[in-house]
């Protein structure tokens, strides 16, 4: 097709015959003038990104290739919408079928009107990255200029909405001496945002613990307990507000289970629990990691005396319960990266722009999808 250009179309149905839909949509999109139907991805089944119940969707991705300029390929895919019963009648509401322009040309971002490309949350929907995955896995989101097999990984197969009426807490996790804090302070400054630093030096208990004192350990867990829940409850943090914690709120029971016996942990657990309810879940949540011996040698340059008998086997234990924690969280995104990708200025302050798009302040485009 002469002076034609590389689109790609997100399809979503949960009524009726959802896979008939998919396939007419396909076959309509195949046939319009100006659009050839070069591939699609497979199809898969995935829960409806709602307030109230709905049906499950079926949703599949599509590569085209089209002479038409992207407002008016938005305009065909509307009335195939409508031929196929689509009625537009709330946002994220059960549809026929749904067609969405995910990505026109190379690079190119559109803000005009109704229609918006990329999608300013299409980073945060797995039922859409899912599908240009299976097209073009190694391809970059324009604005972010991340692979979508990297943003896809980042979502572990859930999707996410950006609300601006909750505390916008982020949360940066990893084992002892890979770099937390130095990272939360630098973000935080780039974000012009407030940052929350765990009370390890104000517990009492803690030294003692590290020296072998384990009859202590059960008290010192319960004081990182209660301090996180001040820190991060839903009552302290402002709905809107940028927050950075140099720790995520679910690593105190790792920790308990690595110091308490088994009827003193079972205790705790349940306390954890009931206070688990009053913290504010992150938006976002940053995991740095690093290998065990320069986490050993951070330990011992900034000399906490406690510190110094950390032994590596500690450190690798921590190591296995972060990598098992991400790879099996559901409560918002994770970015994964090593600890040598986030030490300059400059990486800091690319990791803060990136961090935006995680962030009310840029969803300023009206996009329903």
């Amino acid at each position: 097709m002469t002076g034609s250009t590389i689109a790609y179309i997100g399809l979503g149905s949960n009524q009726g015959d959802r896979q008939q839909y998919i396939d007419f949509a396909l076959r309509a999109i195949s046939q319009t003038v100006g659009i050839r139907l070069l591939r699609s991805s497979r199809v898969i089944e995935t829960e409806a990104l709602s307030l109230r119940p709905q049906p499950k969707y079926l949703n599949a991705a599509a590569e085209v290739e089209t002479t038409l300029p992207p407002v008016e390929l938005l305009m065909r895919l509307q009335q195939i919408e409508s031929q196929l019963g689509r009625i537009r009648t709330e946002k994220w509401g059960s549809r026929t079928i749904d067609l969405d322009l995910l990505l026109y040309g190379d690079d190119i971002v559109i803000n005009q009107g109704e229609l918006c490309v990329p999608h300013k949350q299409l980073h945060l929907r797995s039922f859409v990255l899912a599908g240009l995955c299976g097209l073009c896995p190694e391809r970059l989101h324009p604005l972010l200029k991340i692979s979508f097999s990297e943003l896809y990984k980042r979502l572990n197969g859930c999707n996410f909405a950006i609300d601006a009426n909750r505390p916008q807490l982020i949360s940066v996790a990893g084992m002892i001496g890979v770099g937390k804090t130095t990272l939360v302070d630098g973000l935080a400054k780039n974000l012009s945002a407030e940052g929350i630093f765990e009370e390890y030096d104000k517990n009492p208990y803690l030294a003692q613990v590290y020296a072998g004192r384990k009859d202590l350990a059960f008290d010192s867990e319960l004081y990182f307990l209660s301090s996180g829940v001040r820190q991060l409850s839903r009552e302290a943090l402002l709905p809107g507000r940028v927050y950075l914690s140099d720790y995520i709120f679910d690593k105190t029971l790792m920790y308990a289970r690595s110091w308490l016996e088994t009827t003193v942990l079972r205790r705790y657990e349940t306390i954890y629990a009931e206070q688990k309810q009053n913290v504010a879940s992150p938006v976002l949540v940053i995991y740095i990691y690093d290998t065990v011996e320069h986490c050993l040698e951070r330990i011992h340059r900034r000399n906490r005396r406690y510190e110094q008998g950390i032994e590596p086997g500690f450190l690798k234990q921590q190591q296995n319960w972060y990598n098992t924690l991400c790879d099996n969280w559901k409560a918002c995104p994770v970015i994964r990266m090593s600890a040598a990708q986030c030490e300059t200025d400059e990486q800091v302050r690319r990791l803060a722009d990136e961090i935006r798009y995680y962030l009310p302040e840029m969803e300023n485009v009206r996009c329903n999808y």
